[in-house]
Formats: C-alpha cells, structure tokens, sequence
C-alpha cells in the first residue's frame, strides 16, 4: 500500500468521526430535548478527543513525509497534502485534553446561551464563557502568532490573515459607510417596511423559503432546512447538507435567513464528489464561504431583478402583503437604519456591528477586558458606532451563538465575505452580462454554474488568496463593495 493510500484511508476514518460529531450537533441546535444537555456534552467530548488523537497520531506523520515523495506538487494530490499537513500543524500544537475540555464545554456553553438569551441573563452565562475565552488564550499562544494574539485564532477561519488586515480593512470602510449612513438619515426619501411586521404563519414560511432555497440550486435530494435559535448551516458530505432559519415576526428574517445559509449550502453541496469526505473538500476558507452566503442573501435576494420574479409568489403566500408593488416592497427590503441584531441588519450597516464584535475580542484576548463588564462595553460600542444602545443583554451582548462555542476570530470574515461578494459579482458580471435579466426570468443555473466553475468546484485546493487573485485577477480589496453599495442605496433614497 502506498504511503498516499494510507492516509486517505486514515483521514476516512477521521472524517467519519467528525461527521458523527457534527451530527449530534446540529442534533442538539435543533432538536435535541434540553434534558439531553449532560449526556451529549460527554459524546461530544469523547469524539473529539478521539478525532483529535487519531489525526496527530505518528502513523498520520509518517504517512504524510511519505506521500510527498508520491505526488506531483501542483496535482490534486499534491493540495490535499498541503491542506492536510496545515491542518495536522495546527492541531499537533493544541494538547488532546484542551480539545476534549473545548469540546465538552461547547455543548454545555451553548445550552446555558439558550437559556439566558431567553431570560436576559447574562451573569448565568457568564462563567461558561470566562472559561471559553480562557480556552481560546491557550489555543492562541499553543498555535502562536507573530504580532497580536488575535493573529492566532483568525488564521484559522482566513488563511494568512491578521488583525493587521482587519483593522485596515475596516479604516477603508468606516468613513465612507459612515458618511452613506448620514446621507440616508439626512436627505434620503424615507422608507417604510412596517407591513412586513406581524404574526406570520410559520408553515407558509417554511414553504416560502423552501420554494426561493430550491429555485436558486439549494438540492433538497441532498440537504434539508430546519429551525434554529440562530440560523447556520452544516454537512458531512457534499450529498448531506444542513440549513436552518428561524421565523420572527419580521417576515424578512426567514427569507433573508434562509437565502444566506442556502449560500453557504450550496457552496457545500457543489463541491467535487471525487474530494467528498476528504480535507479537500468544502469552503476554503470563513471569508470566502461569507462571500457567497452575502451575494444570494443581498446582490441576488434583495434585487428589484429578483422580486421581479418572486413578488407574484409572495403576494400568493401571504396575501395581507399583496398591496406592495415592486418598488415599495423592494425600498422595504432594503431600508437602511441602525438596529440592534447584527444578523437582521442593512448592508450599509452590517459591518459596523462587526466592528464592534472585532474590537471586543481583541481586548477579551488581550485581557484588557473582562467577560463581566461586556454587558457595559457592548452597549457604549453600539451607541458609539450605530447611535443606539440595546435595551436588554438580549438583543445586546448575547444575541450571537458564536461565543458560547469558542468561535473567536470568526466575525471579521462576515466582512470579508462583503467585500468579496461584491468583486465576485462584478467578475461574473464580465463573463455573463445581464444579470439582472437572468433573476428577473428566474434563470438562476447561469449564475450558480458560474460560481461552481470557478469558486465550489475549487474546494480547498488553492489558499484564500490564490483562489480570489485567480477569479477576480486582483486581491480582495473595498473598492468592488463600496461603489455597488453605493450606486444601489444613493438610488433607493434618491440621494
């Protein structure tokens, strides 16, 4: 047996675990009976140990020296090692036993989130979370970094990223965004989306969105939608993916929801089958997997060009909404005002709350802060950046899952993801002309066989940043962003 045939075999294995792992906890966010909390905490616990002890193993090293020797560098073989070898780097510097802790606390973290998100206590949340964040520290300094301990935890989710970016990233956008922002709330024709409040029958939702995941390419033979109390998405294979939304009284917060998380899925679902089950298969990285979750959620969902197609079905579903034309319903989508729930906000303000997010983790890692006073912190940030400040921990502090599992370093890659979707459609734009027309006569195969070709089919093979020099001939950069964002909203609000 060659030495590449033994670790493929061996990584099958690990996949397989990790697979179950990621079952039970998708399980848990969606159906799993609270009493179950204890029990699935120690499964949880002991399959990531085992995961974790199997891929570090000496065999899986020696196998992976070997197998260099086998490939061509630049073949397909040659990325999976490369993948797998940067996977097997970071996870031999994280000792099993803090894997094992993380992974048990994750379940138990997330349960006690639940539970005080629903009754706005955070003092019961809050010890959980000092010891995730401790957690998180030393999986910082075990991984190391050369300027900023948050530089640790973001390569993870971004290859090759640092604070350094993100802070630059965001002295780009703060001042135009800002400024856009100002515009709108001083001289922009007032938008009205109150209609879209109210009791809103959960069933038709459900068949509503379904109807919009499956007619962009969301395959329902290979992935299903559930609820949650904080929509994601999830798979195993490339034949098994996993969406959830959640259904408010704003009828927004499923549609939005939904087209977002059938992004990621459809990333997932259209990755080559001969890579399924193996590292090289899947997103390549947090930013550009936002990317895409960004551009059907706002380019494509929040298009006059797709309501164009859809409104008639809307108006079907729910008919108490069937006096908005186009054109009101489509300035409703798209009003722009400060809010306090990052994942229901405008693209104009979107980034400002990942902004707060960024600046709170960096002093958490730095221990500039303590978790006791982010209650406090987060609410003067929130009025510092977008003028409010969150009546309750609820819609405050707590809203995001992200903490609770020790997902440190993920937020700034929802702006990543913005600024990419931008530059991905205007490539495509290139390629493919009208766009518009095609989502006006409900032709979504030329959009998402584009993306397939050039960023799905791709899986991991290349890093973050090869793959978007690759698509776009140019690295990412604000620039896509900042002009499409601004020609659409100064011409809703007739600025």
């Amino acid at each position: 047996m060659s030495a590449l045939v033994d670790l493929k075999n061996r990584l099958a294995e690990i996949n397989a675990i990790y697979a179950a792992a990621g079952m039970m906890s998708w399980d848990q966010q969606c159906y799993m009976p609270p009493g179950a909390g204890a029990a699935r905490a120690t499964h949880l616990s002991i399959l990531s140990r085992m995961a974790h002890e199997m891929f570090t193993a000496d065999e899986v090293a020696k196998a992976l020296t070997q197998a260099r020797s086998e490939v061509d560098p630049q073949s397909e073989e040659g990325a999976l090692l490369r993948v797998v070898q940067r996977d097997f780097d970071m996870a031999t510097k994280i000792p099993t036993a803090l894997v094992e802790e993380k992974s048990r606390l994750e379940v138990e973290s997330h349960e006690a989130w639940v539970a005080a998100r629903k009754n706005n206590d955070f003092a019961s949340f809050a010890p959980m979370l000092e010891r995730m964040m401790e957690i998180t520290r030393q999986e910082a300094e075990a991984l190391g970094y050369r300027d900023h301990i948050y530089d640790a935890v973001l390569d993870r989710y971004e290859e090759g990223a640092t604070a350094a970016d993100v802070r630059a990233m965001f002295d780009t956008l703060r001042t135009p965004l800002v400024k856009l922002v100002q515009d709108i709330q001083e001289r922009g024709k007032p938008t009205h989306d109150a209609a879209l409040t109210g009791d809103w029958d959960q069933k038709k939702q459900s068949e509503f969105t379904e109807l919009l995941a499956k007619s962009i390419g969301f395959d329902f033979t290979r992935g299903r939608q559930d609820t949650a109390h904080h929509p994601f998405c999830t798979g195993w294979s490339v034949n098994d993916v996993r969406i959830t939304t959640r259904y408010l009284p704003y009828i927004g917060s499923a549609i939005f929801g939904t087209l977002h998380e059938a992004g990621h899925g459809m990333y997932e679902q259209n990755s080559p089958e001969k890579w399924d089950l193996t590292p090289l298969a899947g997103g390549v990285s947090l930013g550009i997997h936002e990317s895409q979750s960004r551009l059907w959620e706002n380019i494509v969902g929040r298009s006059r060009a797709f309501w164009r197609r859809f409104l008639p079905d809307l108006h079907s579903a729910f008919p108490a909404l069937a006096s908005m034309d186009l054109e009101t319903w489509y300035r409703a989508i798209n009003q722009v005002k400060p809010s306090l729930i990052r994942v229901e906000a405008d693209e104009v303000t979107y980034n400002l709350h990942i902004m707060v997010r960024f600046e709170i983790e960096c002093a958490l890692l730095e221990g500039s802060v303590a978790v006791r006073d982010l209650p406090e912190i987060w609410n003067q940030k929130y009025q510092e950046y977008l003028g409010i400040t969150p009546p309750n921990d609820s819609d405050g502090v707590l809203q995001d899952v992200h903490w609770s599992a020790g997902l440190v370093g993920y937020f700034p890659t929802y702006s990543m993801g913005n600024l990419l979707s931008y530059q991905f459609w205007n490539a495509m734009k290139k390629d493919l002309g009208d766009l518009d027309q095609f989502m006006a006569d409900g032709q979504f195969t030329p959009i998402l066989g584009w993306l397939k070709e050039k960023i799905y089919s791709q899986g991991r093979r290349y890093t973050p940043r090869d793959l978007v020099m690759q698509v776009t001939g140019k690295p990412m950069g604000a620039e896509d962003y900042l002009e499409g964002l601004t020609a659409k909203y100064r011409g809703i609000y007739d600025l």
